[in-house]
């Protein structure tokens, strides 16, 4: 039963209940202020009829919506159905007896006897009003049960034969108890709800008959519709009695925890009331004091900020705005906090603070190079900007009275370099060490694996957890508008639907825009020209195009042997020895120890491993220390393989014994983390004009093993080579290893010469390596990297390297100590690459042109 409409029926109940002969009229009227008494049937209190032949057999049937009508209860009904109020004007001037019987389903408009109960109540009516809308209001009492057994007539309204059911009067300490239970449940739930009048639980508790207990309190207790029709369908009153104790008990419960939950939530309205007075209390004491209460004390604070900054005209106005919203707001306000930080984040920016460079050149170069050994390229492109700014300060004046005939193109101040080489060579402490020399503070974020364009432009300011791109937080960090900003592994960009990073960094790297970079949080421009970015990269073939466009690369390659040298005598040792607590007299390296680890415990550009592996060799010597044990003060080549083990790279015959088949080359290759030497192996079984090419490879080296092929099949009669060699058998071709991807055609020559050795039966010559591209018709063309496959060639000792004629600019880039060391020759076809490589192919002037190159 809804609640409201609990509510009134008791409260209609109660007005009859107080006075049942005279006042009832006046509950009638109470129905409805504008109506006439002459719209009410007053009649004569009818006895109530018994059990005995005074109830008739027949009975018309007034179906019930949503309520169960009980014996010895007033229950009041609203009448709206034509049917039903043809039924009341029959019924009304006779002897008013009516069956009331309930419908099973209440949202049934005209209920059939399908849809109805089979056990209801007879009901007296006692009073009859209509009303002006034409529906028809009574008070009904009931008088007793009754069974339908069937129905005789639908039409007008339902009409059926009944059977009466009397009731069971049952007394006993079991009924008693079950009454007090009652009695006293429902008087608790009265407690529970206030819109239950004292009166109706005084009058429930005065009752001493059992069936009228149950009857009275199942008819004013909220339930659901099946329970109140079990308690009606019940024989015994015992059970009646426990299907209600149930009830009440079920009722209690859910009251109960209703009531807790309302407590909590007033405590919690009550506590911010209470806050919210004890503030105004505050405010109200501090403006008696002439003091500033929390709110208008930070607005103050930032208001003094905000002059103090000298901000620029743009952000000061937007810092003026918000801080005028933020004065209007109360502190309990949701986008007070957020504004809040908002002015935190703008007067916090160095908008105005800049470090002072230091102009002298000659200790800029004395810092770069007590930092790092070599990387002669990088030193002079920072001493040329130095040498620029000092010049451009010097004569600003002088600079400033020449006329300007280019009024769209802007002045830079700031440079942005990009540090492209392998692992290990020192990208990232080289940004350190030009701070240190032009004398700015120095920042550095890492961009590898970053997806989200939000983290370069930040989030706008309507996202909950808004913060500012990591330009602008970085900036903020380091306290400086023109610091060195490294952006580390700027190759290891990513993508998403989220947006594209290395786009947004489009404007950041950009000297024509970053001087207005805008980031989303911030919303206003922030000058970025003035910072000297420098990116990181170990390849530049994942960097888009346009953004790298925007940089000045310059390539870092590895290290020769010597130079690794001398980097591990001035700043790996030193620093392994501090980390791990040896002082230098108890130990020191010789350089044939430190060659002796180069060349057989690492295999890299940088000296990334090598600073490893001289650091495992002092934890070593530390432990025997610590043990005190003996140790040598000098570790020699034999105390490394000691300590070290077995040499894990390029035993001495290593190549000697991989070459000394028919079928192997040897070929120079580029990979990120520097050069490296490449075996290409070729073999040949029983078959038929088969070929296959295996090695992790790519569609480039695919294609570039093929054109070999055909160049090698096509030459065959003046190569010497069977021409049935190929109509008989299968070549497979591998490039170990096979779980490194490899790709380009830079190992053309490599592979033809691989299978010409295949079909001669001759092996290629051990000391040899070399690299270019070939064509069908035999020529050989430049390729890229030259320098790091040099440097690979020098790592593993070969003395000879094959080059394409083209290439021959790129050894202005390689170390002396190299070119000393190696024999370089330089070709143009085919046929001078096999002139070198077999002894039988005939003898060509290469010590010519080795005293060419070396001169």
């Amino acid at each position: 039963m809804p609640a409201s409409r609990w509510e009134t029926q008791i409260s209609d109940i109660l007005e009859w209940i107080k006075d049942e002969q005279d006042e009832l009229a006046e509950w009638f009227t109470d129905i409805n202020n504008n109506t006439t008494t002459d719209n009410v049937i007053q009649t004569e209190q009818p006895p109530v009829p018994t059990l005995n032949s005074e109830l008739p057999s027949e009975l018309p049937i007034l179906p019930l919506r949503g309520l169960v009508v009980y014996p010895q209860t007033a229950v009041p009904l609203t009448i709206g159905q034509p049917r039903s109020i043809k039924l009341i004007d029959d019924v009304a001037p006779t002897e008013r007896l009516i069956g009331l019987v309930t419908s099973k389903n209440p949202e049934l408009e005209n209920p059939g006897p399908e849809d109805l109960y089979t056990i209801g109540t007879v009901g007296i009516i006692h009073r009859l009003f209509r009303a002006p809308d034409g529906t028809i209001r009574l008070l009904v009492q009931g008088v007793t049960r009754f069974r339908v057994e069937e129905y005789i007539s639908v039409d007008p309204y339902l009409k059926a034969r009944v059977t009466y059911i009397p009731e069971n009067e049952e007394t006993g300490l079991e009924i008693e108890a079950l009454a007090r239970n009652v009695r006293e449940q429902f008087a608790h739930i009265a407690e529970l709800i206030p819109s239950i009048p004292r009166e109706l639980v005084a009058s429930v508790a005065s009752l001493e008959n059992p069936l009228q207990i149950v009857y009275t309190v199942a008819n004013f207790q909220r339930m659901s519709l099946a329970d109140a029709q079990a308690i009606l369908e019940y024989d015994h009153v015992t059970d009646k009695f426990r299907k209600l104790v149930s009830i009440l008990t079920r009722e209690i419960d859910v009251l109960e925890l209703g009531q807790k939950i309302q407590n909590e939530a007033r405590s919690e309205i009550d506590k911010v009331q209470r806050e919210y007075f004890l503030r105004e209390q505050i405010k109200a004491l501090q403006r008696e004091l002439g003091e500033l209460d929390e709110t208008a004390a930070e607005v103050e604070e930032f208001r003094k900020k905000i002059e103090a900054q000298k901000l620029p005209e743009e952000t000061e106005k937007q810092a003026k705005r918000e801080l005028d919203r933020l004065s209007k707001l109360p502190t309990a306000a949701a986008e007070y906090g957020v504004i809040r930080t908002y002015l935190d984040w703008l007067v916090s920016l160095p908008w105005n603070k800049a470090t002072n460079d230091n102009f002298d050149v000659a200790h800029a170069r004395e810092i770069l190079d007590k930092d790092h050994y070599g990387l002669q390229d990088v030193k002079e492109r920072i001493l040329e900007y130095l040498a620029v700014r000092k010049l451009r300060i010097e004569r600003e004046i002088n600079l400033q009275d020449q006329p300007k005939d280019d009024s769209v193109r802007r002045s830079r101040e700031g440079v942005i370099l990009c540090f492209i080489g392998p692992p290990g060579v020192g990208k990232t402490s080289l940004g350190q060490s030009i701070a240190r020399a032009l004398g700015r503070k120095f920042i550095r974020i890492s961009l590898g694996g970053v997806r989200d364009e939000a983290e370069i432009r930040g989030h706008r300011r309507t996202y909950i957890g808004a913060m500012p791109g990591r330009i602008i937080q970085a900036i903020r960090r380091v306290e400086s508008s023109n610091p060195v900003f490294m952006l580390d592994e700027i190759d290891k960009l990513s993508f998403d639907f989220r947006g594209d990073p290395a786009s947004a960094l489009l404007e950041v790297l950009d000297p024509e825009q970053n001087s207005e970079f805008r980031d989303n949080y911030i919303e206003v421009s922030f000058d970025l020209s003035k910072v000297m970015f420098i990116t990181t990269a170990n390849t530049s073939e994942t960097i888009p195009p346009p953004l790298l466009d925007r940089m000045e690369v310059i390539q870092l390659s590895g290290y020769t042997d010597n130079e690794k040298i001398a980097i591990a005598q001035q700043y790996l040792i030193p620093r392994q020895l501090k980390e791990n607590g040896l002082f230098s007299s108890e130990i020191s390296f010789t350089d044939a120890s430190i060659q002796t680890i180069i060349w057989g415990y690492t295999r890299e550009a940088g000296v990334r491993n090598l600073e490893r592996e001289i650091g495992s060799v002092c934890r070593k010597i530390a432990t025997k220390i610590a043990q005190n044990e003996p140790v040598e003060a000098v570790i020699t080549p034999d105390i490394v393989h000691d300590l070290l083990g077995r040499p894990r790279f390029f035993e001495k015959d290593e190549i000697n014994r991989r070459t000394s088949l028919p079928g192997v080359a040897t070929g120079l290759a580029w990979t990120p983390v520097g050069g490296d030497i490449l075996f290409i192996e070729a073999t040949a079984m029983p078959g038929g004009k088969g070929f296959q090419v295996t090695g992790s490879i790519g569609k480039v080296m695919q294609e570039s093993a093929a054109a070999a092929l055909s160049y090698v099949r096509a030459q065959s009669g003046q190569l010497g080579i069977d021409p049935n060699f190929f109509l008989n058998n299968d070549i497979h071709l591998h490039i170990p290893s096979g779980a490194q991807p490899k790709d380009g055609p830079s190992a053309g020559i490599t592979i033809v010469t691989a299978l010409i050795s295949l079909a001669s039966g001759k092996p290629v010559k051990s000391d040899i390596g070399m690299t270019g591209e070939i064509t069908l018709s035999g020529l050989v063309l430049p390729v890229g990297g030259v320098k790091e496959k040099v440097l690979a060639a020098h790592r593993a000792k070969l003395k000879t390297i094959l080059l394409p004629r083209q290439n021959e600019v790129d050894l202005e880039d390689i170390p002396a100590e190299v070119l000393q060391s190696i024999n370089f020759i330089f070709v143009e076809k085919i046929d001078e690459v096999l002139n070198y490589v077999f002894d039988h192919f005939g003898n060509s002037p290469k010590t010519k042109r080795a005293r060419k190159i070396k001169s």
